[in-house]
């Protein structure tokens, strides 16, 4: 049905009954979203981290906390994998478990929302408090058209911004606030939509909130957080954190968190001490370890942008001279870009030892196609099949091969899926699979034979 709809409608049709979707959801629920202060995270990458490291703070420091992201859901102590295969739930889904929140108590709801979800009007009826951007570079361009129309769709949640009731809170109104990555080359335009107030973090640029001094290794991150605090009229300087989450990447998660707590009022000095105490995100750069002389990374990179900065990091902090980098990745089909497959493929080869190209999450398209076009991308930069390149189409097998391959010191990147509990194949059928509990079973499976 809703696929018939998309393609009978017109466009101003289509975007009305989305609308319309929306109101009904919301109405439904009773408008949940203005009983609770709502941040909305969106960008193209870490958008997930984020939102779990907000709500971390949020729920240590502040108040209980609702979640919904990509990776997870959570409400209170209560949190679970996200098993939808969507990183913003569909519009009753999403008023429901709003409305859920509120129920249970919760004071803060984190929104991962996606350009996606934008598009098709899922944040509509959902008064948003806080916006936070994280960057933006090339994804979903077949979805929404062109990189700008992808752009303009993360802008409209910036500009739904102030179209929402101001909330209060004992009486007092509670401000509509955006807080943007100065660092990105769009910074600019996300700052220019209509806030109360707009605060800024980085890196390498001046703003409210920037971090300094960064040192990564395989225990973590250290760096020292500078901010203009503007409500107390000075600066702190210096204020030092140490975080277990892995790659350079992660700093500006980090800071985003940081930022958008500062923007809910919650102080700078508190957030060290649980920053320290988080120990990952769900198929974020997570560690498997059953006891193996390697090292197995999960990851959801998935895209080229995200798979290169995790391949970097891996060889930066593991590949000691003499080891082996081997990575299993895919591509998804179901019509995502075709053009980013062959890619995949040409930076695993460009950075790994060995590459396995295998299924990832197909939908209706033909796996072994895309397993091919995944291959030909490492070919081009001069891996040789059959020798440090290999097609499996079964990803089990895929990530067994890649563990034989493995000595000691070696380091196996998962990449792709992440904590998805499931597999998207053809006819719309989810199928059971979790890349972490497979590389867990296969690992034992290796331990207790070398016994």
């Amino acid at each position: 049905m809703k696929a018939w709809l998309r393609r009978k409608l017109p466009r101003s049709w289509l975007l009305l009954y989305h609308r319309l979707v929306a109101w009904l959801a919301a109405v439904y629920f009773w408008f949940p979203a203005n009983r609770i202060v709502v941040i909305g995270v969106t960008g193209t990458k870490g958008k997930t981290t984020v939102c779990n490291l907000i709500a971390a703070l949020i729920g240590e420091t502040s108040c209980k906390v609702g979640m919904a992201t990509t990776a997870n859901f959570k409400i209170g102590k209560k949190e679970w994998i996200n098993d939808k295969k969507q990183t913003m739930l569909g519009r009753f889904q999403l008023q429901g478990l709003l409305w859920e929140m509120v129920g249970a108590g919760c004071k803060v709801a984190v929104i991962e929302t996606s350009s996606e979800g934008i598009a098709q009007c899922r944040h509509s009826e959902i008064n948003y408090d806080v916006v936070v951007f994280t960057n933006l570079t090339p994804e979903h361009i077949e979805s929404h058209g062109s990189f700008e129309e992808y752009k303009k769709a993360k802008g409209r949640l910036f500009s739904h911004l102030t179209t929402c009731q101001r909330k209060r809170n004992a009486g007092k109104v509670i401000p509509k606030k955006i807080v943007v990555n100065a660092d990105d080359k769009y910074a600019k335009y996300f700052l220019s939509f209509e806030a109360d107030e707009k605060l800024t973090y980085g890196i390498d640029s001046q703003a409210d909130i920037m971090a300094s001094d960064i040192i990564t290794s395989k225990q973590g991150i250290e760096f020292k957080v500078n901010c203009i605090d503007k409500d107390l009229q000075f600066k702190i300087k210096g204020i030092q954190f140490t975080s277990p989450l892995l790659g350079r990447f992660n700093a500006y998660n980090l800071i985003a968190s940081i930022a958008s707590c500062r923007a809910l009022g919650l102080p700078v000095a508190e957030m060290p001490a649980v920053i320290k105490k988080i120990k990952g995100i769900p198929g974020r750069m997570e560690l498997v370890n059953a006891g193996q002389d390697f090292t197995v990374v999960v990851d959801y990179a998935h895209e080229p942008h995200s798979f290169e900065k995790v391949l970097r990091t891996l060889i930066d902090l593991y590949k000691a001279e003499g080891s082996k980098l081997i990575v299993v990745t895919g591509s998804c089909g179901g019509g995502r870009d075709i053009k980013r497959q062959p890619i995949m493929g040409k930076l695993a080869a460009q950075y790994a030892d060995y590459v396995i190209a295998t299924n990832e999450d197909p939908y209706d398209d033909l796996p072994q196609a895309i397993i091919d076009r995944v291959a030909q991308g490492a070919q081009e930069a001069g891996q040789v099949l059959g020798k440090n390149l290999f097609k499996i189409l079964d990803r089990r097998e895929g990530i067994k091969k890649a563990f034989e391959l493995a000595n000691a010191g070696d380091v196996v990147l998962i990449a792709g899926k992440g904590s998805e509990p499931v597999m998207a194949v053809a006819n719309g059928q989810h199928v059971p699979w979790d890349d972490r509990q497979v590389s867990r079973e296969l690992l034992q499976e290796i331990i207790k034979d070398k016994r």
